[in-house]
Order: C-alpha cells, then sequence, then structure tokens
C-alpha cells in the first residue's frame, strides 16, 4: 500500500498538468476531467485508510521512498512520503471536501467562458496541499507550501480583470510571502542543529517530552525554530499579523472561498504547529506565543465577522476566529493538540457547507453579497436554508452538533492549562462562543428571515422555456426573474450544487459526535501527537453550562437587534466598535502607515545615504585623484627648457636653504 502514497498527489497534479496544457479542445469536458482526478485521489486515500485501520496502531506509519532530490555530500534532500494517522486525516478532509467542492463547482462556474483553467487551478491547490500533508521533510513541505501559495494566487486573482480581484490576488501573495521566510529560517536552522530536515530525526531528536532537559538543542534554538514556524503558521492560516489578506480573498469565486477556508490554506498553520509539536514542547515560550496569538485572532475575526454586511467576509471573519481556537489549542500542549485537528476536521464540514451555501444565495440573488439586500429567502431557497442553517448550528456549537464537541473540548482544554493563564484563555474562548454565536445569528436572520428586501434590477430576467439568463458580468451565474425590471425570484440552485451541500450539512451534524464516542478520535491521533489529559478548576458540566449560557446570550442578542426590528437595507453609521470592525479593526491602515509608508520613508532615507554619503565618498575620492593627477601631469609637460628651469629653480632652493642654516 506504501507505493500508493504518490497518487494522492499524483492523480490532482497529473489533472492541472492535463487541463492547463490541454488547449481548448478540453473547454467542454475539462471540469470533469477535473473532478474525476480530484475523486481518484479521494478513492486512493479511502483504500490506503481502510488499510490503515487494519494495521495496529504502532504499524500505522507507512513511507514511500521515490527518490533523491539533491544528494550532495553533507546535504541530502529526498522526494519521500510518510502517511501516519495525522496526515491521513488531513488527506481525507483535503481530497474528500475537495472533490465535493470540484462537483460544485461545475454548477456554479457553467457560465465562465473559462471553466477548464479554473478546474486546472483547483486541481493544483489539491495538489500542493495533499503534498504538504504527506512530505516526510521539511524541505519538501515547503515546497508544497510554495504551491499552496501559487494556487491560491492563481485562484483569488482568477476575474484579474477585476482590480479588486487582482489586488487581493498580490495582497495573499505578499503578505504570504513574510510567512514563508519564517519557514525558511526555521528549515535552516533545522539543519543547522540536526543536520537533517527529515521529521524522524528532527523531531525524535527533541524528543515528545514536555521537559527541556529531554532536548539535545538549547531552548533558546528551540525557540527561535518555533517562533519561526509560527510566522509561517501565521501567513497561511491568517493569524495576527498577518491575517489581512483573509477577508480580501473573497474577490476569488465562492468554491475558491470554501477550498481556502474549509479544507487547504488555512489549514497549514494549524498542520504545521502540530506535526512540530515536539519542538514546541520543548520550547515553553514559543508555546506560549502560539496562545496568545490564536487568543487574539479569535477575538479579532469574531469582532469583525460582527459588522460585515458582504456574507463572504462575514464568512472570513468567521474563519479566522475558528482558525484562532485550533492555533490556541495547537498552543496548549498534548492537552490541545488532538482537539485543535477535531476541530479543523468538524470546521472543514461546516465551514465549507456555509460557503457553499453562501455562493447558493450568490447564484439565487445574481451575485449579491451585501445581506442587508437579501432577507425571507428560506421560502425560496429551502434547500440551502436547511444546509446552511445546519452549518450555522454546528459553528455556534448547539448540543448535539459537530461543533459542539470539538469547540467545548478546547475550552475546557483551555480551563485546563491551569493557573491564571487558563482562566484567561477559558474566559477567551467563552467569549469568543458568545461572540460567534452572535454573529452568524445575524448572518441567518439577515438572510433567510424578516422581510425580503431585494431590489429590482433588470439583469437575469427569466426565459420563456424557464432557464435564467446570463448574468451582465458574465462572471457568475445569473439568478432567475420573473422580467427584466420587476423583482428578482430567488430561486434554489440546480443538483449539482445542492447535493455536496446536503453530504456536508450531515458531516456538520454527525462528525463531532462520531469522533466523541470512546474517545476515538483521540484514540485515533494519540501515537502521533501525544495526549495529556487536563482536569479544568471546573467540571466539564460546569463549562458545558457556561458555553450554552453564553451561546444562548449571544443569539438573543442578534435577535433582538436584527429578527424583532426592521432591517435597514442601508446600514447605520453604527458606533465607534462597529466603524471599527468594517474597516477590520484598522489592520489595512496600520499596516499601510507603517509598513507601506514605512518602508517608502526608509527606502527614501536609503536612497539619500546612497546617494549623498556612499556615492558621495566614492564619487570624492575619484574627483580628488582626478584633480591631484591633472595638476601633476603638468609637471610632466615633455619640454627640456622646462624641466632645466625646475632643476636651476630646485638647486637655487637648495643652495638657499644651505646658506640660511650656515648663518643660523
Amino acid at each position: 500500500m506504501e507505493n500508493l502514497i504518490a497518487l494522492l498527489v499524483a492523480a490532482p497534479l497529473l489533472g492541472a498538468v492535463v487541463l492547463l496544457c490541454g488547449g481548448r479542445r478540453l473547454d467542454k469536458t475539462g471540469h470533469w476531467i477535473g473532478t474525476l482526478f480530484a475523486a481518484v485521489s479521494f478513492g486512493v486515500g479511502v483504500a490506503l485508510f481502510a488499510d490503515m485501520l487494519g494495521r495496529g496502531a504502532e504499524d500505522r506509519t507507512l513511507h514511500q521512498f521515490l527518490f533523491s532530490w539533491i544528494p550532495v555530500e553533507g546535504f541530502q534532500a529526498d522526494i519521500a512520503f510518510q502517511l501516519d494517522q495525522l496526515s491521513m486525516t488531513f488527506v481525507l478532509l483535503i481530497s474528500g471536501v475537495g472533490t465535493l467542492i470540484h462537483v460544485y463547482s461545475i454548477g456554479y462556474m457553467e457560465h465562465d467562458e473559462r471553466r477548464r483553467r479554473f478546474f486546472g487551478y483547483l486541481n493544483l491547490f489539491v495538489a500542493a496541499m495533499l503534498l504538504l500533508v504527506v512530505a516526510d521533510n521539511y524541505l519538501l513541505l515547503y515546497f508544497g507550501w510554495e504551491g499552496v501559495g501559487l494556487a491560491s494566487y492563481l485562484l483569488i486573482g482568477f476575474w484579474q480583470h477585476k482590480p479588486s480581484a487582482a489586488t487581493a490576488a498580490k495582497k495573499a501573495f505578499l503578505v504570504n510571502r513574510v510567512g514563508d521566510i519564517g519557514l525558511s529560517i526555521a528549515i535552516m536552522l533545522m539543519f543547522t542543529t540536526f543536520g537533517t530536515f527529515a521529521f524522524g530525526p528532527v523531531l525524535g531528536s527533541v524528543g515528545a517530552e514536555t521537559s527541556v532537559a529531554a532536548a539535545p538543542v538549547s531552548e533558546g534554538t528551540l525557540t527561535a525554530i518555533g517562533l519561526m514556524l509560527l510566522l509561517a503558521a501565521c501567513g497561511k492560516s491568517a493569524q495576527v499579523p498577518l491575517q489581512s489578506w483573509l477577508g480580501d480573498a473573497m474577490e476569488g469565486p465562492t468554491p475558491v472561498s470554501a477550498l481556502i477556508h474549509a479544507a487547504t490554506m488555512v489549514t497549514a498553520g494549524v498542520y504545521l504547529i502540530v506535526r512540530s509539536g515536539a519542538i514546541f514542547n520543548g520550547a515553553p515560550d514559543a508555546q506560549l506565543v502560539v496562545t496568545v496569538v490564536g487568543a487574539v485572532t479569535l477575538l479579532f475575526g469574531a469582532i469583525v465577522g460582527c459588522a460585515k454586511d458582504d456574507i463572504k467576509k462575514a464568512l472570513a471573519g468567521s474563519t479566522m476566529s475558528q482558525i484562532g481556537y485550533m492555533i490556541l489549542a495547537a498552543g496548549l500542549g498534548p492537552i490541545g493538540y488532538v482537539f485543535a485537528i477535531m476541530h479543523l476536521v468538524t470546521h472543514g464540514f461546516f465551514k465549507a457547507g456555509l460557503f457553499l451555501g453562501a455562493g447558493s444565495v450568490m447564484h439565487g440573488m445574481n451575485d449579491e453579497v451585501d445581506m442587508r439586500k437579501y432577507g425571507g429567502l428560506r421560502k425560496y431557497m429551502p434547500v440551502t436554508f436547511v444546509t446552511f442553517g445546519l452549518g450555522y448550528l454546528a459553528i455556534i456549537g448547539f448540543p448535539g452538533l459537530s461543533g459542539f464537541f470539538s469547540k467545548d473540548m478546547i475550552i475546557e482544554a483551555a480551563f485546563a492549562k491551569g493557573g491564571t493563564q487558563g482562566w484567561i484563555l477559558g474566559g477567551v474562548t467563552l467569549l469568543g462562543a458568545g461572540i460567534t454565536a452572535f454573529y452568524m445569528t445575524r448572518v441567518m436572520i439577515l438572510t433567510f428571515f424578516g422581510e425580503k428586501r431585494w431590489q429590482p434590477t433588470a439583469t437575469g430576467a427569466v426565459q420563456q422555456d424557464g432557464t435564467t439568463a446570463r448574468a451582465v458580468s458574465g462572471h457568475e451565474p445569473a439568478a432567475s426573474q420573473h422580467g427584466s425590471g420587476e423583482m428578482p425570484h430567488p430561486h434554489e440552485s440546480p443538483k449539482s450544487m445542492t447535493v455536496p451541500m446536503v453530504v456536508l450539512a450531515f458531516g456538520s451534524v454527525f462528525a463531532g459526535g462520531f469522533f466523541s464516542i470512546g474517545d476515538r478520535f483521540v484514540n485515533w491521533l494519540e501515537p502521533v501527537t501525544g495526549y495529556a489529559h487536563g482536569s479544568p478548576p471546573v467540571s466539564a458540566l460546569t463549562v458545558t453550562a457556561a458555553t450554552m449560557v453564553v451561546l444562548a446570550a449571544g443569539v438573543a442578542i442578534a435577535w433582538s437587534m436584527y429578527g424583532r426590528r426592521p432591517v435597514p437595507v442601508v446600514a447605520p453609521r453604527g458606533s465607534v466598535l462597529t466603524r471599527a470592525a468594517r474597516r477590520d479593526l484598522y489592520q489595512d491602515d496600520f499596516n499601510h502607515a507603517v509598513l507601506v509608508r514605512g518602508g517608502e520613508h526608509l527606502t527614501r532615507s536609503l536612497v539619500y545615504v546612497d546617494h549623498s554619503l556612499v556615492d558621495g565618498v566614492v564619487n570624492g575620492t575619484a574627483a580628488g585623484v582626478g584633480g591631484l593627477s591633472g595638476r601633476l601631469r603638468k609637471l610632466q609637460n615633455g619640454y627640456a627648457r622646462s624641466y632645466a628651469v625646475s632643476m636651476f629653480g630646485g638647486t637655487a632652493i637648495l643652495i638657499a636653504a644651505t646658506l640660511l642654516m650656515r648663518a643660523v
């Protein structure tokens, strides 16, 4: 079975090559080809998973060596794969949810003239992410890491003729390059410290114990490596301070948003930290910084999500916050590694479902993204309403649904950290749960409840045969309407879009409970991540009760603000905090003022120093030498009479000096 691991990556990679190099002859079948290759990868993953289940816990790590990438003396880099319980979890999530998003895209991108290329990029994205999680060394992981960055750039800017999309793609690319610098430095430190990039020797040398004494290297070195790995995770997983790209990434087609937020890019940082858990266990300072970053981002994303009227950007703030939960849990060490991954998987189901549901709403509302122009859509889009609603209940942690089990475990683990730190982290996770209930209830009310608030439009009229006219923009599927100039009449999406939503809703409901039965998920990951049971200072029942109270409070506040009152189509000015949240808590303003403007001033200063000081010294020295040589050159003019006069003058001076000295 080890020989099948490479096929996980090869199938979608081959699909990308075929679709991107096959030319227009594949325009009519490219979407099916891309979906097929993604499904093949998922099928291989299922086969490997079944084989892994038949093995003992100690025999579940599979290795496949392909060839030596860079075989030189003192530097060995291999193309080799490692499949264990952790990477298998990601393989199933990436290929499974990725295949569903491919199926959804068949209907969603039906009218796009570049659909073949879009599916090629999707295949490339899936292949790069799979390479990232099955690599058996950090250097090959870095190769997949950069592939994910490239694919995200191509997909976020897929409609590059829109200035906003082109700008968003460039922003995501540049911000992620900052994080990539962290990963490259961490890999260099690993090689100079351990002499290898491979997971086994590196993590085995550090040791899985939390005691620093178990590590053969200094705590300072491990801290430096851990902080650089965290910087990389902040870039890919949109954590503070590298979170500014995530909201703008909504400029890409909605299936891209679902793929980035649920199954691929933003999960990469969580994987990196959990995979490198042994390093963080030996570097408590770096581990503390991880928890702080997760806690800050958890609240940051939740606050931003409360004020967004764009349905996709509200969900983007939600993703930032939920990934914050995972990063916080990963920073707790062996207490939280398993629960970070468990929440990552359940989040993959309900967040993909929420984004695909948002795309379905946009499909029915003529590309409109402003929730203030929705209202009452549950009557017109029942499947979308039910599936989106189940995702909503899962993400807020409604009892019995997936998010309830995974998020509750993180809250309990935060309290179990103990001491003042445990109380602070536990309080932050509880507060985040309440804010999540508020902004997600707001999204549900604005979109599916209340009176309809959409305005007349002249695009996308229904044809006589009942089909929907193509949108004027030609970018997204058009909504159906009663006729040109009449009120739009939202309609349910085609089955190619609703079936994946139903499957994801099923996972949103049952996955968490299935994982929790008999500590099934803990037992699955413990051989790789380790697990240390922690006891919170209060009972688990008390933590659950407190979570339910803040959840109910968040729902009640949202209902009182948006469910019981008419919702204005034009957003009111709002409070100072609301206005700040609409501007993403001024993150872009800060980046522009400090980094962009600061960089410009620094560049001007360096240019001034270069021109005035460096060039001044060089040019001044050259000018001095040239002037001196020009004057000396006049003494060597080639005329005998000048030399005779010089000799006579010199002799006269010597005679005069001699006579003067004798007189004295």
